[in-house]
């Protein structure tokens, strides 16, 4: 099936500024059976895990199902002032820039272990700072799971340097 999947993502380049290749999965996530299957292979990776870390925007999709799908606690990672009351932060580059996402504090049992999702994964720039994040926060990121990967932009290697021993799943070959 992932040879289909595949073909449900949709490149643009130059977006969101030149010499950026942008993967489009909404229409993946559009074909409901197509979306159903990807969020259930996530969700294998949920076993001993306590809640599901979805980083904002295109993440939230996945690991907000996947939380209803297990029974998981859904904790959203958000870019910088889109949330109310008490924060914590961390900044980070990206590909193109540098940018800085929040959750909240306190609201979380500290040494839970958790599972970060997001829908690609490139550099690694954002994985990387929202494990740190929880991190900061005293929660245990055990692993990644992402819909793809672009293997080229070496993010493992990067992700391995700062987070030695943290899994990566991925759903899609690229």
């Amino acid at each position: 099936m992932t040879k289909d999947l595949n073909n449900l993502i949709r490149i643009i380049p130059d977006f969101p500024k030149p010499g950026i290749i942008f993967k489009d999965i909404t229409p993946l996530i559009a074909d409901g059976q197509a979306f159903s299957y990807c969020c259930n292979e996530i969700a294998k990776f949920t076993k001993d895990i306590d809640y599901v870390a979805g980083i904002e925007a295109r993440g939230f999709i996945f690991a907000s199902a996947v939380s209803v799908l297990t029974g998981k606690g859904f904790i959203p990672i958000r870019k910088s002032g889109k949330l109310p009351g008490q924060t914590i932060s961390k900044s980070y580059e990206l590909e193109y820039g540098n940018a800085t996402l929040e959750m909240h504090s306190g609201l979380i049992p500290n040494g839970k272990k958790v599972l970060v999702v997001d829908d690609v994964l490139a550099t690694g720039g954002t994985a990387v700072g929202a494990a740190q994040l929880l991190l900061q926060a005293e929660l245990v990121p055990t692993a990644f799971a992402f819909l793809l990967e672009i293997p080229q932009l070496g993010a493992r290697s990067r992700i391995a340097n700062a987070l030695p021993g943290l899994q990566i799943h991925t759903i899609l070959a690229e």
